[in-house]
């Protein structure tokens, strides 16, 4: 009886074919084998006179061999000596020529003058003469009965594997053949109160093998189901496991610091803002660890909702900490959450308020007179706020009475990184609140957040201005750059400010990950580059500073606070402005070579402008043609401003990489299922996987189940996940 753990080597396939199927294409057992499914399906041609042939069409015919000759091909420069079968055939209204590689005495003992067989392959030409190269053929009797089997042969489904050097689509198929053999003794992985459609044996004959169109369907139903019920288990499994975690309470208090604010605030909270509100507060207020994501488009206000949340932390004796992915970042939350705050955030100042706090902010870069005053706030509790960088997760950093854990930009930070954060509460686990600028499309939240609750602000804060966004193609046209650079100086002349934005920093040292690409004629523009032609050129006569990663905290503090208080026209900056910066009078964003940039990016980057109540606009550089893949990406994002949209359009255009454990390395555990096209198929799958965990909270009803959970969810890819 096989198994789908069985090793290659030990079972059906041995020898060679196991051990490159091992090192090509990273398949090790018999279950990889058989989930190695085809990315498309061929038919190798009507049935076709010789007469009639095109070049480029697939195509079999019946015919009769002429002649069959071998010879051998020298050795060239990069090529080892050839051995050559030349064929020629005819069927009575033309003839062609089949040409076979290194394999001719096999073929010339069976393609012998005068024998009958149907040959096929892609038709092409050679000194004028049509031929196939290497083609599939099957040898015919000679008693007038092969026209039914003539026709079944050019109409029969041939399976396309993915292929790689050393390893084609046809030696898949051979290996696959041998191993659905044996595919009756496979135990089906789901219980039958939970299977779609066709059986497990089935289903893989179905995709390897169909014989009909309908098989193909039928099969990519029941397979694509497996994958989506087993991924949910898996997730659901986590979810339960993360409700049974204690945590302490965080109900808030009547006339505290969060009453003190939201009396204070110059506006008016959105519906959804105050519903999302009520939703964490429900959540803070429970014995165990909220874990929730808040997703929202650029200038939706998260940053508000989730200081509403930590301030209920420090009402109810906690601490809340905001964990930044860069210094630009968390000092741009200090200074802003600072700002909102005002007396409430300077507890023990002449002019705090009754029921202020402090917020203390530490990164790696301070001073260690700022640095020791920010670790004593923390760990005595003085400090309810506490926002930082990387630096926060340092052995030595320490908190009295760590409440809830808010991280902006989750995908900036390793699982290690943010478990050691939450390690660092006193009693429990603290509550986590995960913060994205970038909208994700409603499939992949609950797929792969499928173990935090996903909450989202879809409703933008009145009066927020319009951004016009437009692509500046300046390799077809660049009187386009030269206008842009005019209508800058026009912005800063009404009083306003301008964002430039270039792939790299430019100075040479090529360690930073700002500066991915190293110099040469293809590399991208630089900051540095780029603000001395300004300065020199067409903004020769205004203030321009540049911004990088590379310059120290405070010399980018500085950069940051001249521009805000509308001391420097332009700065010219990597992509460090990204997220959370916050210049209400900036109103222009130029990025130079935006085709270096992704979707989600660009977006992001244009979320710095227009968040005043001034329009904004964002220029999209780019010497890309006109028609390729990147200027197709510079368009959508040209064409709207609504990020969820956007992101399904990401999605669309880059797939989804591995869901599960780490997705920069290795096979996605999807192979058959799209997030984008099975959301209807996923939301099912979730409620079963649910619903059969009531029943099978640890999944020994049926053994099979919990094996392929096992293998699609190792015990390190479980640990990652239940860190995450």
């Amino acid at each position: 009886m096989s198994t789908w753990d069985e090793p290659l080597g030990k079972g059906p396939l041995r020898g060679k074919t196991a051990k490159a199927l091992e090192e090509r294409l990273d398949l090790h057992t018999l279950g990889d084998l058989l989930r190695y499914y085809p990315r498309r399906y061929d038919r190798r041609g009507d049935l076709t006179d010789l007469a009639l042939l095109r070049e480029g069409e697939q195509a079999t015919v019946q015919a009769r061999v002429l002649d069959a000759k071998r010879r051998t091909v020298p050795p060239r420069q990069g090529r080892r000596r050839m051995d050559l079968l030349e064929v020629v055939v005819t069927d009575g209204t033309g003839r062609l020529h089949l040409t076979f590689f290194n394999q001719g005495a096999y073929h010339q003992t069976r393609l012998t003058s005068g024998r009958l067989a149907m040959f096929s392959g892609r038709v092409g030409t050679f000194k004028g003469r049509r031929q196939l190269d290497h083609p599939q053929y099957e040898l015919l009797d000679e008693d007038g009965s092969e026209v039914d089997r003539a026709r079944a042969y050019a109409d029969e489904i041939i399976p396309i594997y993915p292929a790689v050097k050393g390893m084609d689509s046809a030696t898949v198929g051979r290996a696959v053949e041998v191993a659905l053999g044996v595919v009756d003794d496979l135990p089906d992985p789901l219980p039958p109160s939970v299977r779609g459609g066709l059986g497990i044996a089935d289903a893989l004959r179905g995709i390897h093998r169909p014989e009909t169109d309908k098989d193909i369907g039928a099969a990519r139903r029941r397979l694509k189901w497996d994958e989506a019920f087993v991924l949910q288990l898996a997730l659901a499994r986590r979810r339960r496991a993360a409700a049974e975690l204690p945590a302490v309470p965080r109900p808030g208090a009547d006339g505290g610091i969060l009453d003190a604010f939201d009396e204070r605030l110059p506006f008016t909270l959105t519906d959804g803002q105050r519903e999302v509100g009520d939703l964490l507060a429900r959540r803070l207020d429970s014995a165990h660890p909220m874990h929730c994501l808040l997703q929202g488009d650029v200038g939706a206000g998260k940053t508000l909702v989730a200081l509403r949340a930590m301030l209920r932390v420090v009402d109810s004796g906690g601490q809340a900490v905001l964990l930044a992915p860069t210094e630009v970042l968390a000092q741009q939350h200090h200074r802003s959450i600072g700002a909102m705050l005002g007396a409430l955030g300077r507890a023990g100042q002449i002019d705090g308020a009754e029921h202020a706090t402090r917020i203390a902010l530490l990164t790696g870069s301070m001073g260690a007179a700022a640095r020791r005053e920010a670790l004593l706030d923390a760990a005595s509790g003085a400090a309810g706020l506490v926002v930082g960088t990387h630096a926060l997760l340092q052995e030595h950093v320490s908190f009295a009475d760590l409440g809830l854990v808010v991280v902006d930009e989750q995908h900036r930070f390793g699982v290690e990184q943010r478990d050691a954060l939450r390690a660092k509460a006193v009693d429990g686990r603290p509550h986590v609140l995960v913060m994205t600028a970038t909208p994700i499309p409603r499939t992949v939240a609950m797929t792969v957040y499928g173990d935090l609750d996903v909450v989202a602000l879809t409703q933008l804060p009145a009066g927020r201005a319009p951004v016009a966004t437009h692509v500046v193609p300046a390799k077809d046209k660049p009187h386009f750059l030269t206008r842009a650079w005019e209508r800058v100086r026009e912005e800063v002349g009404a009083g306003h400010q301008a964002f430039v934005v270039c792939p790299r920093i430019g100075d040479g040292d090529g360690d930073s990950a700002e500066d991915v690409v190293e110099d040469g004629e293809d590399a991208p523009l630089s900051v540095l580059e780029v603000a001395a032609r300004l300065s020199e050129g067409p903004l020769s006569d205004l203030r321009v500073e540049v911004l990088h990663g590379r310059m120290t905290p405070d010399d980018k503090e500085a950069v940051m606070r001249r521009f805000s208080e509308g001391t420097t026209h332009v700065v010219v900056s990597t992509t460090v402005i990204e997220v959370g910066v916050d210049v209400p009078n900036a109103t222009v964003m130029v990025i130079m070579d935006a085709d270096r940039f992704g979707v989600s990016q660009l977006h992001q980057l244009r979320g710095r402008v227009g968040r005043g109540n001034l329009p904004g606009l964002c220029l999209l550089v780019t010497e890309a043609e006109e028609n390729s893949p990147a200027r197709e990406r510079l368009d959508v994002v040209a064409s709207t401003t609504d990020g969820f949209a956007l992101s399904q359009e990401d999605l669309r255009m880059r797939r989804e990489g591995d869901v599960l454990g780490d997705a920069q390395s290795g096979r996605s555990s999807l192979r058959l299922l799209t997030l984008l096209k099975d959301e209807k198929l996923i939301e099912e799958a979730r409620e079963r996987a649910g619903a059969h965990l009531e029943e099978d909270p640890e999944l020994t009803a049926y053994p099979p189940l919990a094996a392929a959970l096992e293998e699609l969810l190792p015990e390190e890819r479980a640990e990652y996940l239940d860190k995450a």
